[in-house]
């Protein structure tokens, strides 16, 4: 399926079966990489990848939190994820940067060297299973809760933090759900496996806030415009009780910034989407296709 993609791996480019580590590295055997992905679209004026500074200034705040050094400055990052989209000639998609300890290792701190970089351009319909392109879900409130932040640095993009995601989607599937939404140790709305959640009560757009759930991109991308259009909304901790008195309800993440839900649990949405979910839809598609002016400083051209 990837054979002829194209992989930034320390420095170089190399092809796709050449991407590869020792399967005793500390990363695959700690969880110690840590990563990016971030989508990029097609315009009239060829492909532009989303709010990449903004990701790239993220995985060095994840490399801070856990005491690692990355290798590049954030601008040799910057022309390496723009050089790896060139290179595998793709108009859109998403792009995964992985940086990681390539070191044989069985201890559990990592070894004192940088981590490696390697950089892939994807098309998520070779991959995603049809959800690239689905236009509503549904989600169950998982068994298991959010990382607690006093346990592991919650902002951090780390492989290992992402086991918590992975069995709140697996307790969803088993149920019948396609998403998972997880509650915080407190009891608390938190965010999905691996998007961020926002409610829709009385026109206004809610999320949790930060501290207990990820600072992701497009949750950040959708508050501000939402802000730019004079949409209210609000940051704050949100009871469970919202999910039952809320109109709408959308998931956002790199591969999808607006997605629909449609069902939560036994609840059934009356209008899906509904009208603040529509609008912001349609307008990080205008911002992400470069149709929206007032947001081309969010896109970096290839």
């Amino acid at each position: 399926m990837f054979e002829n993609r194209i992989v930034y791996m320390s420095g170089e480019f190399v092809a796709w079966q050449q991407a590869t580590v020792h399967i005793m590295c500390h990363s695959f055997g700690r969880g110690s990489a840590i990563f990016e992905v971030i989508s990029f679209h097609f315009t009239d004026s060829g492909p532009v990848i989303f709010r990449l500074k903004e990701h790239i200034n993220r995985l060095f705040k994840t490399s801070e939190l856990l005491d690692m050094e990355l290798p590049i400055s954030p601008a040799e990052f910057c022309e390496a994820v723009a050089g790896t989209v060139k290179a595998n000639q793709l108009n859109q998609g998403l792009i995964k940067i992985l940086c990681y300890y390539p070191q044989i290792s069985v201890e559990v701190v990592p070894p004192n060297e940088p981590l490696q970089v390697s950089i892939f351009a994807l098309d998520p319909r070779e991959f995603v299973k049809g959800k690239a392109g689905a236009s509503s879900t549904t989600a169950a409130i998982s068994k298991w809760r959010k990382i607690d932040p006093q346990t592991v640095p919650v902002p951090a993009k780390a492989a290992a933090n992402y086991l918590n995601g992975m069995v709140a989607r697996i307790d969803a599937s088993k149920r019948g759900f396609e998403y998972a939404l997880m509650l915080d140790t407190q009891g608390f709305i938190a965010e999905g496996s691996t998007e961020s959640l926002f409610l829709v009560k009385d026109g206004r757009l809610m999320t949790p806030s930060l501290g207990t759930v990820l600072a992701g991109i497009s949750r950040m991308s959708v508050l501000e415009a939402a802000e730019a259009i004079g949409l209210k909304t609000f940051e704050g901790r949100l009871e469970p009780d919202l999910l039952n008195q809320a109109e709408e309800m959308f998931f956002s993440c790199s591969p999808l910034k607006v997605l629909p839900i449609r069902r939560i649990e036994d609840r059934e949405l009356s209008e899906v989407p509904g009208p603040v979910t529509k609008k912001m839809a349609a307008l990080l598609d205008n911002i992400t296709s470069g149709k929206d002016t007032r947001f081309n400083n969010w896109l970096y051209p290839v």
